[in-house]
């Protein structure tokens, strides 16, 4: 059996780490990587095929960076003649991005069995990314779900029982399996970095957090409020905002900033692991800083995953300077609670995602006949 695997960004190379290491195990398989270039900057992608031991990519569609929909249409069009060459048995693609819109489409107009992994999660609000996974989840013979209230959305958007299977959160496997080694290097780098005993950790890189000067200075001067030291590794795209904006300044009044280039997986969970408190657009982070036991700070008004709030471990910022430091006043107050289940799995979800593949028969190859479904929530 072959499988080919589509990757783009960072958080594609966090959940196919795991996965390459399940479908080495299983042996007699053969693993074909097609990277799309989404990410171009080695910063963003080389550090973390370092990071990983990932193979060689066997195919880079180098699109590069562009609007939503020539991007997206790049990598299909690329990606098509790659699929017709190679002829994989099972076509794998993750997230919400538009890498994955791109591999799920592809993967369906060559009749090439696909599975989605993440399947299911969903905000019902308008943001590109919700209608990539929901596109995705219905192009998929295998829908992988992280969590159960992921299978209820796909079986209320009418998807086929037999297509969706609740495999866990994909991403704690990556992190129970790097954590030892993340805390080992942790005094290394803190002597390398020159880290205060006590610091907050941040990451902001969403399109509705930066792009917009207005929205970004309120975050920013946030930041320079910030009651304790604060590691700052900064996405390539929010550096290029905040000097395209002009906003360097605002940073600089708070001298308590460190401001870093971006990390490797290992070292941003080394960082991770030994901060007091993580504030974050990123639900990929969001959900890192659940299983190292730290308090978070969302920077949004929004988020798929309503189960950390519901568990007191999470809190939501919003975007505005009061918001963010009101709500931040509330999570150093509350502290991590006990939780005695955790709803994202048990760490092993590469396991299932590859024995399922290997052994449940593609619903779309079975010759049922199935009706295409509202997108909906």
């Amino acid at each position: 059996m072959k499988m080919a695997i589509v990757l783009g960004n960072r958080p594609h190379f966090i959940k196919c780490a795991p996965l390459l290491k399940a479908i080495r195990d299983r042996g007699c398989i053969e693993i074909f990587l097609i990277h799309s270039g989404q990410h171009y900057d080695m910063n963003l992608s080389g550090i973390f095929l370092r990071d990983f031991d990932f193979p060689p990519i066997d195919v880079n569609l180098a699109v590069g960076s562009a609007p939503p929909a020539v991007q997206t249409g790049l990598i299909l069009s690329r990606l098509d003649p790659v699929l017709q060459k190679c002829r994989p048995d099972r076509v794998i693609s993750m997230g919400d991005t538009n890498t994955t819109l791109a591999a799920s489409l592809a993967a369906y107009y060559r009749h090439i069995p696909n599975a989605h992994v993440e399947a299911g999660m969903r905000e019902c609000i308008w943001r590109p990314e919700e209608i990539n996974k929901k596109m995705a989840d219905h192009c998929a013979d295998y829908l992988f779900a992280p969590i159960p209230r992921a299978v209820e959305n796909l079986e209320r958007e009418g998807v086929e029982k037999a297509r969706i299977f609740l495999s866990g959160d994909i991403t704690l496997d990556t992190f129970c399996i790097n954590r030892k080694t993340a805390e080992d290097r942790f005094d290394d780098l803190r002597t390398k970095l020159n880290l205060p005993d006590c610091y907050d950790l941040v990451t902001l890189h969403r399109a509705e957090s930066v792009d917009d000067r207005a929205i970004l200075a309120e975050i920013l001067s946030a930041f320079s409020a910030w009651p304790r030291p604060l590691v700052f590794p900064v996405h390539p795209r929010t550096g290029t905002r905040i000097a395209e904006f002009g906003l360097e300044p605002v940073l600089k009044r708070n001298d308590r900033i460190i401001e870093l280039p971006p990390l490797s997986y290992l070292d941003f969970l080394s960082l991770l692991l030994s901060a007091h408190l993580v504030a974050t657009d990123s639900s990929g982070v969001l959900k890192e800083a659940f299983y190292a036991g730290k308090p978070c700070l969302a920077l949004d008004d929004t988020s798929e995953y309503r189960e950390l709030f519901d568990l007191g471990v999470a809190v939501l910022g919003g975007r505005r300077k009061d918001t963010i430091l009101k709500n931040l006043i509330r999570m150093d107050g509350t502290g991590f609670p006990e939780i005695p289940v955790n709803p994202f799995g048990t760490g092993r979800a590469a396991e299932t995602i590859v024995r399922i593949l290997i052994e449940t028969p593609p619903f779309f190859g079975s010759g049922q006949a199935v009706a295409r479904n509202s997108f909906l929530c």
